[in-house]
């Protein structure tokens, strides 16, 4: 410390203001005599004194003592950071250059400025002794203490040294109420000078800034040359109405005033804008505030929990930690400017999730309170949430790591059971492969067929095989090998054919010629017996239009195939174009099919009751015209993930589809059922079903969540109407070595149940089923699972063929026998047929013959046709016509009052509208079985 009237004071109590002429400067290692009042302090030695000096304070200023100060109640409000190690005339030198009148230097490193003494701070009680801390910047000098301040003042002082009061107002919002909020005046004569203002912005006056947190959430960068203009320019170039400008540099914008902000004098915003001296921009924690709304300022109070007003029946459960190394919470979202407390929870339950999270205002988590226990995090502090919302200044949204975590308190959004035993169905390896392959499909003739692309597999396969079921003990007998195609199936569609033998159509492929391939099989032969017809295909004679590398295909009303898309070759340009076969016609040019490439292929298709088309693919859905193939309806887009509308469902974000059971008298609008797909480009497999009743005037789409997340799935129908989910992965797109974690869990799907509880887990497998892998219903009754060409190092290729056995399989139960003559397989729509049966028929299912291949099922349909039975012999009437019913070939069973199903019988329903039986008329190269 130091005697004001004196200029040297000597620790030994001899005192004066000038030395005499004999005394000279010593080595400071001889001043080693300790202080009797304090040991660890020197009091000069032996002829020696320590000398100490009051110093000169900068002209202007001068010490009026020790003052009170408190980290939470600042006697100086505005702190300033003058560079390099505090001394007392930095710390001067800055509060005069922001136009400061007090300055007070503290705890050794900290500058302090204000023009008035606030929250009580006055001269210490204890006078001078708290003020004991020497300057970091030089130690000869004091620089206050612990809540001590050293305090000077330039000339007179302030005109005033008491805080402002309280008289004009500005408008304060809390939710849907707004109240008149006291604010102090703006009494300073020396307004902010302004230049041009952009047009319909206005001062607000100088507010209080990180009282309780910052009032302005759009903190721009630094600029040491901020003008008023500039920082208004930029926050109204991002659509902002408020812009806050502070500390000469820096610019904030907003919509509002938050956190409970309050209006002081002008006189506070006192500091030059860097890039105009004649203007104000603020000061420490200061902010000069301009908006472009007319009237008060909007000002919303210190945020809160919102604990109340929440949608649906979620309840707040307080801060969660969010710092383990999984996140609490799975499912991410980043709601830059509308995250609310709401929204984020609304989306949530929206996508099936019972729990939400809100995070460092901004950000919105989804999952289950499964996923906060498996995290292993609990509560943390109340304090550590205290980041408002970004679409609500009013509510907390969380903080860094932590969560203000809400969860669903209401009847379960989903309920998932969990099948064991008999009920759980069972996987059993059927018989080795041959061929990894790409498509496989049943036929007439009680035979799967499969295809395999070239290049990849095997060297000494022939690419192209027939699996005899009824010799599968015997693996040289079970599988037939052919020819392969002349041209490669990758990636090809095929369709069971509406002539009188059900010949087997297989279009498009990897590269030309192969994309205009077209190749036919006439399945022959019978259980247990060879037969001798080959892959028959001649693209010079007979090709598509377009080439085509993943292209749709469906039997229209008519007859005739509908060939959708696809790309001219392996990541080729777009083939936005559709056509028909038998060639009629052009192509038809489709903007939604360019439009959406390469997220549209392999297209889900269906011909609807009300004669239009529906088309499903990427993250979009229309109807088409059946004859002029435009666009008839454009659908709701489907849902996707919860934190990506983008989403897709077909390849290369491939979901799987199937349609929906319709039943006699088939007035029930028809329901398309798509499941699974991924994210573009983040590969977040999705965990949810969506359907839509298309037909449906303001149709709109229904979610479901899955049990698990899958990728690269496959959908059977069964016929007692329930689908089988099987295959695929939990992350990743897609293509060869694109997905990961593979989903071995059987998943089944029973639309009769309440939405939200359809969904039961199954059997696992041990056998991954990835990019290239199939499910296909068998006659009788067992879902025949093949396939697995991820080409990578991870996962083999999968030549294991499984069968899937369905609880109403399991326990070998006695099948209720299905007897039909041939001349009662051939229905005419409207038609009445008989059948004959061993058991009670409850339930008739009468199912398309599919085509599997990458997610799609091409000719899926399940009907229940209306029958009615007389002792052993049933009549059953056939679809009306060919919109509920397209023709073609379909499995019928018998289903037994215990749902198990007799052996299929084939039936061919609608004709031959087309003539396929005649086409293509090429005798030389292909041979057909006539009109009929």
């Amino acid at each position: 410390m130091f005697l004001s009237q004196y200029i040297f004071l000597l620790l030994t109590l001899v005192c004066g203001n000038t030395l005499a002429e004999n005394g000279v400067h010593a080595d400071a290692s001889s001043c080693n005599l300790a202080c009797k009042g304090n040991a660890t302090e020197c009091c000069g030695g032996h002829s020696r004194l320590n000398v100490y000096s009051a110093r000169q304070v900068d002209a202007g200023w001068k010490s009026i003592g020790c003052y009170t100060d408190s980290v939470a109640l600042r006697t100086l409000a505005t702190r300033l950071f003058p560079p390099g190690d505090l001394t007392t005339d930095a710390c001067l030198s800055a509060c005069h250059t922001a136009g400061y009148a007090y300055a007070g230097t503290e705890y050794g490193g900290e500058c302090y400025c204000d023009n008035a003494f606030r929250n009580g701070g006055g001269p210490a009680p204890d006078g001078n002794t708290g003020c004991n801390m020497p300057c970091n910047g030089n130690a000869q000098e004091m620089c206050g203490g612990p809540d001590r301040l050293n305090m000077y003042q330039y000339g007179d002082g302030a005109t005033s040294t008491q805080a402002p009061s309280a008289t004009a107002t500005a408008t304060a919002t809390n939710g849907a109420t707004s109240q008149t909020q006291s604010v102090p005046s703006s009494t300073s004569s020396s307004l902010p000078t302004t230049t041009a203002l952009p047009a319909g912005w206005e001062y607000k006056g100088c507010w209080v800034d990180n009282a309780n947190g910052r009032i302005m959430n759009h903190q721009q960068p630094d600029d040491s040359k901020m003008t008023l203009e500039s920082c208004i320019t930029a926050c109204a170039q991002q659509g902002y109405t408020v812009a806050g400008m502070q500390y000469s540099v820096q610019c904030f914008c907003d919509d509002y005033l938050s956190r409970g902000a309050t209006n002081t004098t002008d006189s506070e915003c006192n500091m030059n804008c860097g890039g105009n001296a004649n203007e104000k921009c603020g000061a420490g924690n200061r902010d000069s505030v301009y908006s472009s709304n007319p009237g008060p300022v909007t000002v919303h109070p210190i945020p809160m929990p919102q604990t109340g007003n929440l949608t649906g029946s979620f309840k707040y459960q307080g801060c969660y930690y969010d710092d383990a190394p999984t996140r609490a919470l799975p499912w991410f979202l980043e709601l830059k400017t509308n995250n609310t407390v709401n929204n984020c929870i609304k989306q949530c339950s929206d996508f099936g999730y019972n729990t939400g999270g809100l995070e460092f205002g901004i950000e919105c988590y989804c999952g289950d309170m499964a996923d906060v226990y498996a995290a292993g995090v609990g509560k943390a502090p109340d304090t550590d949430c205290a980041t408002t919302c970004s679409g609500n200044a009013s509510s907390i949204c969380g903080g860094g790591r932590r969560l203000s975590l809400y969860t669903w308190d209401g009847p379960p959004l989903t309920t998932w059971s969990y099948g064991s035993g008999n009920d759980a169905g069972r996987y059993e390896l059927l018989i080795g492969g041959v061929v990894v392959p790409l498509i496989t499909q049943a036929a007439r003739n009680g035979k799967v067929t499969f295809l395999e692309k070239a290049g990849t597999g095997a060297i000494n396969t022939t690419g192209a095989y027939e699996l005899d079921l009824a010799s599968i003990d015997n693996f040289t007998a079970a599988w037939r090998p052919m020819d392969r195609p002349a041209t490669d199936v990758f990636c090809a569609a095929s369709l069971t054919l509406p002539d009188k033998v059900g010949r087997q159509i297989n279009v498009g492929g990897w590269a030309l010629p192969s994309t205009q391939g077209i190749r036919l099989y006439w399945p022959d032969g019978s259980p247990g017996v060879w037969g001798k017809n080959q892959w028959q295909e001649n693209h010079q004679v007979v090709s598509l239009q377009d080439g085509r590398w993943y292209p749709g295909a469906m039997i229209m009303a008519n007859g005739s195939i509908l060939v959708v898309g696809g790309e001219e070759g392996s990541n080729g340009r777009p083939i936005p174009t559709l056509e028909i076969l038998p060639r009629a016609g052009g192509t038809v040019y489709c903007d939604w099919l360019n439009r959406t490439d390469p997220w549209n292929l392999y297209p889900y298709l269906m011909v609807l009751p009300s004669g239009g088309i529906f088309a499903q693919y990427y993250n979009e859905a229309i109807i088409l015209d059946e004859v002029t193939l435009a666009v008839k309806k454009q659908l709701p887009n489907p849902p996707g993930a919860v934190n990506n509308f983008l989403s897709g469902r077909t390849y290369p974000l491939e979901g799987t589809a199937v349609i929906l059971p319709q039943y006699a008298p088939y007035t029930d609008p028809v329901r398309v059922l798509v499941c699974g797909g991924s994210a573009a480009f983040s590969g977040a497999a999705l965990d949810n079903c969506v359907s839509i009743a298309p037909d449906v005037p303001n149709a709109k789409w229904e979610l479901e969540r899955m049990p698990s997340q899958r990728v690269l799935s496959c959908m059977t129908a069964l016929p007692d109407g329930t689908y089988m989910i099987l295959n695929g992965a939990k992350s990743g797109i897609a293509g060869f070595g694109l997905a990961e974690n593979p989903n071995l869990n059987a998943v089944h799907y029973n639309p009769t149940k309440p939405l939200g509880s359809r969904f039961t887990v199954m059997a696992n497998t041990t056998v991954a089923r990835l990019y290239h892998s199939e499910a296909l219903l068998l006659d009788d009754g067992r879902v025949l699972v093949s396939g697995s060409d991820p080409l990578d190092n991870r996962f083999p290729e999968e030549y294991r063929v499984e069968v899937f056995i369905p609880p109403y399989l399991m326990g070998n139960p006695v099948r209720p026998s299905l007897v039909m003559n041939d001349n009662q397989k051939d229905w005419s729509y409207g038609g009445t047929y008989t059948f004959s049966s061993n058991a009670t028929v409850a339930k008739l299912a009468v199912m398309g013959v599919g085509g599997s291949t990458h997610g799609n099922s091409m000719g899926q349909r399940t009907i229940f046709p209306a029958f009615s039975c007389s002792g052993g012999t049933c009549t059953v009437t056939a679809p009306p016509n060919a919109h509920v019913c397209p023709p073609g070939w379909f499995q019928v069973f018998a289903l037994n009052a215990a749902g198990v199903p007799s052996w299929a019988q084939w039936v061919r329903i609608g004709g031959d509208p087309a003539n396929f039986g005649a086409w293509p008329n090429a005798p030389e190269y292909f041979d057909v079985p006539g009109s009929g």
